[in-house]
C-alpha cells in the first residue's frame, strides 16, 4: 500500500493529467433470447443507454422501492462525484461545499437518517469541512460521499423502503455502494483513464488518474482485480460575507458611542421592537467583509478485490479499499467591526456618520463611519481524511434448498484537523457598505490604504487548535436462505461494534509583530466573475516566514478533557418470507418480515481529570411488508409498510462538556446517553407503468410518521451520580460549596430528550425515462430522464419542500452527450439561529452539467465533462425576526472544465 501511494503522488508532482473510471463489469444490459436460428442478431445496448437500462430492470424486479445507479460501461461512471450521481435520483437532494457535493438528503431529511453501506457493511466516512458555511470535523452519523473517488464503484443502490433483511439504522432510506469485483466481467480487463481538469476561477489544471486491471485464472475458479484513482482540486471560493447580521438592541450598552454626529438618516426606521429611539433596534451586518476561501486537494482511492469460486456452489469474496483525503487550506477575511462586543482598549467606539434603512424601517442597509478597526484573519489549515476498509463474504449453495451468506468487515475512518489563525488588527479609519445593489455590499475605505503593513497594530491568536476524529465499525453477518417452489425464507443473525472518538487540543500562542509578517494578498484577480460585489486585496500573514522564525508552532497540549467516546453494541436478528402468486392474470410478489435488535451505548470522558462512564441498552422491534402487483406487463403497482428507525446523533450521546453552574443550580452542554432512537410508521403507494421499451412513468406516495424524535427540555431533578466525581472535584464547586450539592440539590438539567408528540413527514415524487427510439433516423438516439419530488413535513435541517432533476441524452455507439439539471428549494441549516435570527437558511441552488464522449475506435475513448455550467452562487441567509433575508455569505467557485481520454486493452 505504501509504494502504491509514493508511486501516485510521484505521478501528481510530474502534473501527469489523470482521471480513471473505474471499470464495472456487467453482463450484457439486454439477454438475448434463445435463438430460433443461427440467423437471429443479437443486439446489446451499452455505454450511458445501458446503464439507464439495467438500473431499470433492477428497478421492476425488487421487492421493495428501490433506485439504481450502473456504471455504463468499462471505466464510465455517471459522475465525477458519488453524491452527485445520486441527486439524479428521485427523492434526492445533496448539499454542497466548495462547489463539490459533500452529504445526501434523502426524502426530505437530513444526512444523518439515511444508512450508507459499502460492500455489504455500514460504514463511517467523515472528513474536514471545505467552505464557509462553517463546517467542522464530522463527528455525526451522517456520510461524507465526496471522501471517495466516483471511479472506484460500479453500482449504487438507494433502498427507499425497509425489508426485514436490510440493517436497521435509516429512517430515510439506505444507499448501498459496491465496488468491482474479477468475477463480474471473467477474464483479462483493464483500463487506463487521463483528465485533466480546468476552472475558470483559479485557472489551473487540475489531474485526474485512474487505472483498473482483473483477470481470471485456473479455468474461472480464482480472480484478481486492482484499481487506483488519484485526483487533485484546487478551490478557490471568493465572495462577500456579513457573518451575520445583529439588531443593534442586542449589544448590551449601545453598538456606537456617541449617534448624534448623524449628518444623514435616509429612510425611517420602523420602531418594530419598542425601542424609545427606533435606531437602537436596526439589523446590522456585525462583520462585513471580503471572502477568500482556498484549498488545495489530494484524493487517493485504492481497491482491490479477490475471489474464489472452487465449484458453482462456493464463492469467496475478499474486498479491500483504502482511501485518502487531504486538503491544505488558506483562508484569508478583511472583516470590518461595525457592532461593538466588547472589543478591549483602542477598539471601540465606532461613530456613524451617516445611515441609510431599507423599505422595511428594520434594516440599515447602508451606512459610513469613523474610527473603525479592520480585523485581517488569515487562517492556516490542514486536514486528513484516511479510510480503510476489508471485507471477507462467502456465498454458499448447501443443496438446492438451502443457501448460506456470511460476511465479517471492519472499516475505520480517521479524520483530523490542525487550524492557525491570526487576526491582524488595524488603526481606526473610515469605512462605509452600501447593500442596496444585491447580496454584496459596495464598500469604501476613504484614505485608508488596506495595503499598507504599517497600518497594523498587533495581532491576536484566534485559533491554535487540532481537532481529530477516529470513527470505527466492525460488523459479523450470517443469512440463512431456504428456496422453496413458490416462496423463500430468509433468516439472519448481525453484529456491529461501533465507535467514534473525538480529541482537542490547544496550542501555544507568542506575540509578534504583524507588519513583520505580512505578504500581499496571493492573488491579482481577487473577486472575478461575483456580480455586484467589491473585494478590495489586503495583506494577509506570511505563515511560511511565522513557521520559519519559530512563532508559529504545532506544539498542542495534550487535553483529555477536551475528548470524549461514544460506543455502540448492535445485535439483530430477523426474518423475512417472500413469496410469489398468481391473482387471476396478477402476479402478486410479496415480502414480510420482522426484525429485532438490541443496542448498548457506552459513553466516556474525563471530566475535571476524573474518568466518567455511562451505559444504557434498549431494543426495537421492527416489522415490514412490501407488495409488488403486475397488474399486467406494464403496470406494477406497490404497497410498504414498515417500522423504522435512526439512532440519535452521536453528539446527543456524549457527556464530555457539562457546564455546571454551582450558583445558579444550572446544567448546559449536556448530552443523554439514556436518549432511544428516532421512531417512525412508513407507508410508500407507488404506480410504474413501463409504457414503452426501455421507459417508465413512476408515481410514489409516502408517508413517515414519527412517533419518537428528539427535542431539547429544561429538567429540574438531582445530577447523575455518575457526575458526583468530577464536580466534587472542580475547584469552582468547592469555592462554592455546600449551596450546589448535587446529592441533595436539584438543578435544571438543558438536556437532549425524547419526545412522542409525534409529526409526519409526506412527499411525493414523479419519475419519467423514455429513449426515442419510436422516433426516426438520428433522433431516435435522443432521450430524457427526470424527476420531481415534493416533500411536506415541519421546517427541519435540510429539508428542501421542491426538487428537481432532468437529464437530456444523446447516445449512440460511438458518441454521444448529455446535459443535466439539478435544481432545489432554499432550505434551513439551523433554527433558531445565531445572534438573534429566527432561521439561518441556505440558497437551493440550480446547478447544470455536461458531459459528452467520442469513441476513436474499440480502445480509445475521448471524454469532455462540463462541472457547474451556469457557476452558480453558494449564498446563506438569515431571516431576521422572521420575515427578512439577510445574506450572510456569498460566493462562488467557478466552472470546472475536463478533458480526457481512457484507453481499453
Amino acid at each position: 500500500m505504501k509504494l502504491t501511494h509514493t508511486f501516485i503522488k510521484s505521478l501528481i508532482a510530474t502534473n501527469v493529467l489523470a482521471a480513471l473510471t473505474v471499470s464495472s463489469f456487467f453482463s450484457n444490459a439486454q439477454e438475448s433470447q434463445p435463438a430460433a436460428s443461427e440467423d437471429v442478431e443479437v443486439i446489446e445496448v451499452k455505454g450511458f443507454r445501458g446503464s439507464l437500462i439495467k438500473a431499470l430492470e433492477a428497478k421492476r424486479d425488487a421487492a421493495n422501492t428501490r433506485e439504481s445507479i450502473m456504471a455504463e460501461d468499462i471505466g464510465k461512471f455517471p459522475d465525477l462525484n458519488v453524491a452527485e450521481a445520486i441527486q439524479r435520483v428521485p427523492g434526492v437532494a445533496i448539499s454542497r461545499e466548495g462547489g463539490e457535493g459533500r452529504n445526501i438528503v434523502l426524502r426530505g431529511f437530513s444526512p444523518g437518517f439515511t444508512r450508507t453501506t459499502l460492500n455489504g457493511m455500514e460504514v463511517p466516512a467523515g472528513s474536514d469541512g471545505l467552505d464557509s458555511g462553517g463546517v467542522t470535523v464530522n463527528n455525526s452519523r451522517a456520510f461524507d460521499f465526496h471522501v471517495f473517488a466516483s471511479e472506484l464503484f460500479n453500482r449504487i443502490d438507494i433502498q427507499k423502503t425497509q425489508t426485514a433483511s436490510i440493517e436497521e439504522g435509516g429512517i430515510a432510506g439506505t444507499v448501498d455502494m459496491y465496488s468491482a469485483r474479477p468475477f463480474d466481467n471473467p477474464g483479462f480487463n483493464s483500463t487506463l483513464s487521463l483528465k485533466g481538469g480546468y476552472n475558470d476561477l483559479t485557472s489551473e489544471v487540475d489531474p485526474r488518474f485512474a487505472f483498473l486491471a482483473s483477470n481470471t485464472f485456473a479455468d474461472n475458479t480464482f480472480g484478481a482485480l486492482f484499481s487506483v484513482a488519484v485526483s487533485d482540486r484546487s478551490v478557490r471560493q471568493e465572495g462577500f460575507g456579513s457573518v451575520r447580521w445583529e439588531p443593534t438592541n442586542r449589544i448590551g450598552n449601545g453598538t456606537w458611542g456617541d449617534t448624534s454626529g448623524l449628518s444623514t438618516i435616509n429612510g425611517t426606521p420602523s420602531n418594530y421592537c419598542g425601542a424609545e429611539e427606533a435606531i437602537s433596534c436596526l439589523w446590522v451586518p456585525r462583520l462585513p467583509r471580503a471572502d477568500f476561501f482556498g484549498n488545495e486537494q489530494k484524493r487517493i482511492g485504492v481497491t482491490g478485490s479477490l475471489q474464489y469460486k472452487p465449484n458453482d456452489d462456493m464463492l469467496f469474496t475478499l474486498d479491500i479499499l483504502h482511501s485518502e483525503l487531504e486538503n491544505d487550506r488558506r483562508n484569508y477575511n478583511s472583516m470590518e467591526w461595525l457592532v461593538n462586543r466588547g472589543a478591549p482598549g483602542d477598539f471601540q467606539g465606532q461613530s456613524p456618520v451617516s445611515f441609510t434603512v431599507d423599505e422595511s424601517g428594520k434594516v440599515l442597509i447602508a451606512g459610513s463611519f469613523e474610527n473603525v478597526t479592520s480585523w485581517y484573519e488569515s487562517r492556516y489549515q490542514v486536514s486528513d481524511s484516511i479510510f480503510d476498509q476489508y471485507v471477507l463474504s462467502g456465498d454458499i449453495q448447501l443443496n438446492d434448498r438451502w443457501s448460506l451468506d456470511l460476511m465479517a468487515g471492519m472499516a475505520k475512518n480517521d479524520a483530523d484537523r490542525e487550524e492557525i489563525r491570526y487576526y491582524y488588527r488595524s488603526v481606526p479609519h473610515f469605512y462605509s457598505y452600501d447593500y442596496s445593489s444585491g447580496n454584496a455590499a459596495t464598500v469604501d475605505y476613504g484614505d485608508y490604504d488596506t495595503t499598507d503593513p504599517n497600518n497594523y497594530l498587533d495581532a491576536v491568536n484566534a485559533s491554535n487548535r487540532s481537532d481529530d476524529v477516529k470513527k470505527s465499525n466492525t460488523t459479523v453477518k450470517l443469512d440463512l436462505a431456504y428456496a422453496g417452489d413458490s416462496f423463500d425464507i430468509k433468516t439472519g443473525l448481525a453484529f456491529n461494534d461501533r465507535e467514534v472518538e473525538y480529541r482537542t487540543a490547544d496550542g501555544d500562542f507568542t506575540p509578534f509583530d504583524p507588519s513583520k509578517y505580512t505578504t500581499p494578498f496571493p492573488y491579482s484577480d481577487f473577486g472575478k466573475g461575483l456580480d455586484g460585489a467589491t473585494l478590495a486585496p489586503f495583506l494577509v500573514a506570511d505563515f511560511d516566514k511565522l513557521e520559519a522564525d519559530g512563532i508559529l508552532t504545532h506544539n498542542y497540549t495534550n487535553n483529555a478533557a477536551q475528548g470524549w467516546v461514544v460506543g455502540e453494541k448492535t445485535q439483530a436478528l430477523y426474518l423475512e418470507l417472500n413469496s410469489d402468486h398468481e391473482i387471476g392474470d396478477m402476479y402478486l410478489r410479496t415480502n414480510f418480515g420482522v426484525r429485532y435488535v438490541n443496542t448498548e451505548v457506552t459513553s466516556e470522558a474525563i471530566i475535571n481529570n476524573s474518568p466518567l462512564s455511562v451505559t444504557r441498552d434498549y431494543n426495537n422491534f421492527l416489522p415490514s411488508m412490501n407488495l409488488a402487483l403486475e397488474v399486467t406487463d406494464d403496470i406494477v403497482t406497490r404497497f410498504a409498510y414498515a417500522r423504522s428507525m435512526t439512532r440519535p446523533s452521536l453528539g446527543s450521546l456524549n457527556i464530555a462538556s457539562p457546564q455546571f453552574g454551582y450558583t445558579t443550580f444550572t446544567v448546559g452542554n449536556l448530552g443523554n446517553p439514556g436518549l432511544n432512537p428516532y421512531e417512525s410508521n412508513d407507508v410508500d403507494l407507488s404506480v410504474e407503468w413501463y409504457f414503452a421499451e426501455e421507459a417508465v412513468v413512476a408515481f410514489n406516495v409516502f408517508n413517515k410518521d414519527i412517533v419518537t424524535s428528539l427535542d431539547t427540555e429544561e429538567v429540574e431533578k438531582l445530577v447523575d451520580e455518575e457526575f458526583w466525581p468530577s464536580i466534587y472535584a472542580d475547584p469552582q464547586y468547592i469555592a462554592t460549596a455546600p449551596l450546589g450539592d448535587p446529592a441533595s440539590q436539584t438543578y435544571t438539567h438543558r438536556i437532549p430528550v425524547n419526545n412522542n408528540d409525534g409529526y409526519s413527514v409526506t412527499g411525493y415524487e414523479l419519475m419519467y425515462q423514455q429513449p426515442f427510439i419510436f422516433l426516426d433516423g438520428w433522433l431516435s438516439n435522443f432521450g430524457v430522464v427526470a424527476n420531481f419530488t415534493h416533500v411536506s413535513a415541519q421546517d427541519s435541517t435540510g429539508l428542501s419542500p421542491n426538487s428537481y432533476n432532468a437529464t437530456l441524452y444523446y447516445d449512440e455507439e460511438n458518441y454521444g452527450a448529455r446535459i443535466s439539471l439539478n435544481k432545489r428549494d432554499d432550505y434551513l441549516l439551523q433554527e433558531p439561529a445565531g445572534n438573534g435570527h429566527a432561521q439561518e437558511r441556505k440558497f437551493g441552488p440550480t446547478h447544470v452539467d455536461v458531459s459528452a464522449f467520442y469513441n476513436v475506435n474499440e480502445n480509445i475513448s475521448l471524454s469532455l465533462e462540463i462541472i457547474n455550467l451556469t457557476d452558480e452562487v453558494e449564498r446563506i441567509y438569515g431571516t431576521g425576526d422572521g420575515d427578512l433575508n439577510l445574506t450572510r455569505e456569498y460566493s462562488h467557485t467557478g466552472t470546472q472544465y475536463f478533458i480526457g481520454a481512457s484507453y481499453t486493452f
